[in-house]
């Protein structure tokens, strides 16, 4: 039978290639952030669709109400929800999806594709075009379209595995030390964006992140085609990123290739 660390062993190269990946380097400026975050607000906004398909499946969202199957299941998501869906900052509570907005806002990065997609989500045939009718970047129209090829597919231990081991734990320490650097040139206009990062790190190394692994065991169990199915769902939740990652740095290179090719106004 396989085991969590069996997962872990598998998907450790692809966790490397994400520490260590091009990316982090190429953003220097606050500009170059924006072009980060007008990607990854997607990732972070079907990280919550993820979420609440597993909280969909694992507990009773409908009426009549009747006992979850899994008891242990329905806990660990419930607890995730309470957290990503309703944290506390400043006082107040707010979902993490709602506070990168924020932290967009603050900063000056564009927030209308993603505000435009909420509107545009139950209008549109599927995700997919709802995504491409609000000019989304393609890169974030590529990692959003595999998120929903597991979800609709309905099988939540590959639904888990997928939400567990793609999560924001990824992003490494130099990212996060990049952003206070910029948040200090920028007198605190990056205040909301690192405390979003640093409490992503924190929920999942303490709370969240065991509690999802605990998830995935106990939906898999005993079976071994059932683990099988959760290594490769966490196995393409990386190869995801890393297309997603893919994308942001090549969108960088060409704005870069762009700014040094622009003629010098006098």
């Amino acid at each position: 039978m396989r085991t969590i660390g069996d997962i872990e062993t598998r998907i450790a190269p692809l966790r490397q290639q994400l520490a260590n990946h091009p990316l982090y380097a190429q953003i220097q400026t606050l500009e170059d952030l924006h072009t980060f975050m007008e990607s990854h607000v997607f990732a972070v906004w079907d990280f919550m669709s993820l979420l609440k398909a597993l909280q969909s499946r694992l507990t009773c969202v409908a009426i009549p109400w009747i006992p979850a199957q899994s008891p242990e299941s329905a806990r660990f998501i419930n607890e995730i929800v309470l957290g990503e869906e309703s944290d506390v900052y400043e006082g107040r509570a707010i979902s993490h999806f709602e506070l990168y907005v924020k932290a967009m806002q603050e900063c000056g990065a564009n927030t209308n594709s993603i505000r435009q997609l909420l509107r545009e989500i139950h209008a549109s045939p599927s995700i997919e075009d709802a995504m491409h009718a609000v000019q989304a970047p393609e890169a974030a129209i590529t990692f959003v379209s595999s998120t929903f090829q597991w979800i609709r597919e309905g099988k939540p231990h590959a639904i888990a595995a997928a939400f567990t081991f793609g999560r924001e734990d990824v992003i490494p320490d130099m990212f996060r030390g990049l952003v206070r650097d910029l948040d200090r040139q920028l007198s605190g206009q990056l205040h909301t964006f690192l405390w979003y990062l640093e409490r992503h790190i924190e929920v999942d190394g303490d709370d969240h992140g065991p509690l999802a692994l605990r998830m995935v065991a106990d939906l898999c169990g005993n079976d071994d085609t059932l683990w099988a199915e959760a290594t490769d769902a966490a196995e393409s939740a990386l190869r995801a990123r890393l297309q997603l990652w893919d994308g942001i740095a090549e969108n960088l290179s060409r704005t870069e290739a762009v700014c040094a090719v622009a003629p010098t106004a006098f």
